[in-house]
């Protein structure tokens, strides 16, 4: 059976991102991991908590930057990414840094099938899954991989600054981007890569989906996960917007007013 559009188009998307994401120019910085001080975003540093000896599965890895960076506090960690160009760099990465860590390529959707046992912790951040169109077969899968009394950490850019981008402005403010409701895919054809500007992609077709906060939310507890936390932010991972500036934590902010909730982070456990 062919592979939907979607995932091959992404796929090929992010295989050729991985070059350009690992080169100087790029805003991805592995200096830390090898001096043994890589942070996380304040966000995610404010809310994760000790993962120590923990066994930790890191979803929609990329090159495993992060991945490698709950390695190094002392998690048992395995990250898993679709892309096979990432896998690779990942345990290149690992190699080179004397990280131990462990990486599997698979869809996301396939996790269940690929991965061994259960996890104490799940984690994914920043961009995920906008790239994924079925949101309720994401938390089964999540779900699915916890084991009980585990916890899944999700950090992303809020659904609700989606449907805004600076192209469609007609003054100082974004303008409208996509629907919030309808879960239709939003193909966009882009040369340019969010993470080194002196990149021209070949690979310019993608399928994006935003996901309504609320369908999140209904779809880890339809698939029996207790919601512990959830919190709503005005600071980005990156600068969406052209006017938003930075700010503490490798974050970003719109400079004047919080005009939108930019991102939001949520907990959610497995009884």
């Amino acid at each position: 059976m062919s592979e939907p559009d979607w995932l091959r188009l992404n796929r090929a998307n992010w295989d050729e991102r991985v070059a350009a994401h690992l080169a100087p120019e790029s805003d991805y910085n592995t200096a830390g991991l090898h001096s043994g001080h890589y942070e996380l975003h304040g966000i995610e540093e404010a809310e994760l908590g000790p993962v120590a000896q923990l066994r930790l599965l890191h979803l929609q890895c990329h090159f495993g930057i992060d991945t490698l960076a709950l390695a190094q506090r002392g998690a048992n960690v395995t990250g898993l990414d679709f892309s096979g160009e990432a896998i690779a760099a990942a345990r290149t990465l690992a190699a080179e840094t004397g990280i131990k860590a462990e990486f599997v390529q698979s869809d996301v959707y396939a996790g269940r099938e690929v991965l061994q046992g259960h996890f104490d912790r799940i984690y994914t951040t920043w961009g995920t899954i906008v790239w994924l169109p079925d949101i309720p077969s994401w938390a089964q899968t999540v779900a699915s991989l916890l084991a009980p009394g585990g916890v899944f950490y999700f950090a992303d850019m809020h659904p609700a600054a989606m449907v805004f981008d600076d192209e469609t402005a007609t003054s100082d403010k974004p303008g409208w981007f996509a629907p919030y409701f309808g879960n239709k895919a939003i193909v966009i054809d882009n040369v340019r890569d969010y993470a080194n500007p002196t990149t021209t992609l070949k690979n310019t077709r993608t399928h994006e989906f935003i996901h309504p906060l609320a369908t999140v939310v209904q779809s880890l507890l339809d698939a029996g996960l207790r919601l512990d936390m959830l919190h709503e932010h005005p600071t980005l991972a990156w600068k969406q917007f052209a006017r938003m500036v930075e700010t503490d934590g490798r974050l970003y902010r719109f400079p004047d007013q919080p005009w939108l909730p930019l991102s939001y982070s949520l907990k959610a456990s497995k009884p």
